[in-house]
């Protein structure tokens, strides 16, 4: 019998170590080269590790959440169950760039350890719900398992489960552990929040002629055509006044104790996705016009809520914006992206009785619930950035004038 030890592959950027987030083959499995055994996730990107070699799986090291370091053996093939070994190992692949599943599988193959084609959020929401993959049946192409099939087969699984518990009593209890990408956004709003002292500033925005104007601008545009949000006029007015505050365009480098100021503003835009948070990032945004900053933050949005964005797409923010959109609420305390040094967080906006000019009449009103690390952004000169920003929303034609002098 022939063995094949394959280690955790270095999967670079300084990685020593990555995380077991879901095996997707099991001892005794025969695997064929190229087929995804396991979904690893290292401090920068979840990464898909394809099998090197086919073969029979003897045996495989750790368990989801466990973590394995680079060049430690991963998992043990009998190669000649099969095939002979690859002369390479197969490059492991980040999950924004999923393997082509709609490769043919030996019949003989498939009968023993058929490959279950769907995406790793999906793999992740089964887990979670306690769906066994292989008793889905997929209605996507080839076969694929969609989230529909899930929500079909949750619906399933919670009669069974309802009428297990009501059999059983009450107390019923669900343990779900913390890995992968939830485990990495839990390590690092702890962080965040513990090292960094959160200077915190909400201010109420009359967003009435923004609301105008934004209608105004949809109804340009053809039929079909993506119509705008608050989302890029206001990141073009955050744009602006940056260039007067632009100790709020910092990172800040520890372990050197440098603060590391930008001309470009590279905007990350917090995105709720299956698998958590994200923040994809608009790069050069000083660069960008309404109708290109518009569809550049539809684009890096829509990648990270399909699991398609990759690495380079997801880091390098030099200040971060949020919204909850129709669930903003009233106001929000937002937990900085470290290491930046500010975040701007909008809130839902809703239409009241407010004095203006004198008489009391209906407007438009959103308030941006901000956060400043205090280290390095004095609590006046946050409040001016934000009362600057506030000025450009209430006044958005100053928004694309050019020189204007920014309190």
């Amino acid at each position: 019998m022939s063995q094949f030890v394959f280690k955790m592959p270095d999967l670079g950027e300084g990685t020593v170590e990555a995380e077991i987030v879901a095996w997707h083959t099991a001892p005794g499995a025969v695997v064929t080269e190229d087929q995804v055994i396991v979904e690893v996730m290292t401090d920068k990107a979840a990464v898909e590790v394809p099998a090197p070699v086919s073969g029979r799986v003897l045996s495989i090291t750790g368990a989801p959440g466990d973590k394995v370091a680079v060049g430690s053996p991963l998992i043990v093939f009998e190669t000649d169950a099969t095939a002979e070994p690859a002369q390479a190992p197969a490059a492991a692949r980040t999950v924004s760039a999923p393997a082509d599943t709609s490769k043919a599988v030996p019949a003989a193959l498939a009968a023993v350890a058929p490959r279950i084609m769907t995406s790793p959020a999906n793999r992740r929401r089964a887990r979670e719900a306690g769906i066994d993959l292989a008793t889905v049946v997929g209605s996507g192409p080839g076969g694929r398992i969609v989230r529909e099939d899930l929500k079909a087969a949750a619906g399933g699984a919670a009669t069974v489960h309802a009428s297990a518990a009501a059999a059983a009593g009450a107390g019923q209890t669900t343990e779900i552990k913390v890995i992968g990408l939830r485990r990495l956004i839990a390590e690092r709003m702890s962080e965040a929040k513990r090292n960094i002292p959160h200077f915190a500033y909400v201010e109420e925005v009359d967003v009435t002629e923004l609301e105008a104007l934004r209608q105004h601008l949809n109804s340009k545009l053809a039929k079909g055509e993506a119509t705008f949000t608050y989302l890029p006029l206001i990141v073009m007015a955050l744009v602006r006044v940056l260039e007067s505050f632009p100790q709020c365009n910092v990172l800040y480098d520890a372990s050197r104790g440098v603060l590391v100021r930008h001309r470009a503003v590279h905007v990350g835009v917090a995105t709720q996705t299956p698998d958590g948070l994200k923040v994809p990032v608009v790069r050069d945004a000083q660069t960008l016009g309404l109708t290109q900053m518009a569809a550049e933050i539809r684009r890096v949005t829509e990648r990270a809520r399909t699991n398609k964005a990759t690495r380079e797409e997801l880091v390098g923010s030099t200040i971060t914006v949020t919204s909850l959109g129709k669930l903003g609420g009233i106001a929000s305390t937002p937990i900085i992206n470290a290491p930046e040094v500010a975040i701007i967080g909008l809130n839902k906006a809703v239409e009241r009785p407010m004095v203006h000019q004198g008489a009391v009449a209906v407007r438009r009103i959103m308030n941006l619930s901000s956060s400043f690390d205090h280290r390095f952004v004095d609590g006046y000169d946050a409040a001016a950035m934000i009362q600057a920003l506030k000025e450009l929303i209430e006044h958005p034609a100053m928004i694309f004038i050019s020189k204007v002098n920014v309190p």
